[in-house]
């Protein structure tokens, strides 16, 4: 078997890339998040597309359901019930007096506006007030965080490739103006962060791989039901957390999968 890789680069090259794959005849594309995974969709509707983790799959309009994905496309959902409002309790139980959250997320992005309104749900239930920083492609990042400084208690950081690409600027930042910071990802807590909640990549990738394997073998990808996380990993960076001085609380860190000293 012969498999070919590509990578954006950190640019917005999906469509460009998911035509070349098109007229190179692969067998399948295999994606990794909801922009890629639309980008080959768009580019064709017979070669089978499995995404190995995408945001919110049927809000983002990649499969018409979970359970019936529908034409050529299926695979595995980064999202599962009430994350977003795991992420704000461990946030709170870090924090106890947190009140004031600020959202960082990206200004024209459909994808991150499903995931603000998520956050803005989950807070709602718990008495907190959502502060929403959009940044747009001409903005300083750390200079829009030092900006929030004394008017939100926290940042919660949504998954977006820009973000990623400077998470050690947006956590310099972050710790600059003394908030403490919840990410989806265990790298932008390695990176510097304070904590993160979210599904265990490795783990999708291998199911993704049984999903190719069947699609390979006959079976229609809109047959397939798309999977839901099972596995979650709470990452917690302990000197951020004294940077920050923050005690984590001794049960918080009894439930983390690493911690980082």
């Amino acid at each position: 078997m012969n498999i070919e890789y590509r990578w954006a680069e950190g640019r917005n090259r999906f469509a460009e890339i998911a035509a070349e794959l098109v007229r190179s005849k692969v067998d399948i594309i295999l994606t990794h998040n909801t922009v890629p995974t639309l980008a080959a969709k768009q580019a064709t509707s017979s070669i089978p597309i499995v995404f190995a983790t995408a945001g919110d799959p049927v809000g983002s309009g990649i499969v018409a359901s979970l359970a019936r994905p529908g034409g050529n496309v299926t695979g595995l959902s980064g999202q599962a019930p009430d994350t977003a409002g795991k992420r704000i309790e461990l946030l709170r139980e870090m924090s106890p007096e947190l009140e004031q959250l600020g959202v960082l997320t990206e200004t024209g992005n459909p994808y991150a506006a499903l995931d603000v309104k998520e956050v803005q749900r989950a807070a709602h239930t718990l008495n907190m007030r959502v502060q929403t920083l959009e940044v747009r492609p001409s903005d300083k990042i750390d200079a829009l965080i030092n900006s929030l400084k004394g008017r939100v208690q926290a940042l919660y950081v949504l998954p977006i490739t820009r973000f990623y690409a400077n998470r050690v600027q947006i956590n310099a930042a972050s710790l600059a103006a003394r908030l403490p910071t919840m990410y989806v990802i265990r790298e932008y807590v390695q990176a510097g962060g304070l904590i993160s909640y979210g599904p265990n990549w490795p783990s999708m990738w291998r199911r993704a791989a049984d999903v190719v394997a069947k699609v390979l073998s006959g079976v229609k990808p809109g047959d397939i039901p798309v999977e839901q996380p099972t596995e979650f990993d709470l990452v917690i960076n302990s000197r951020t957390a004294k940077a920050l001085g923050l005690a984590v609380p001794p049960a918080l860190l009894a439930r983390a999968d690493e911690v980082i000293e």
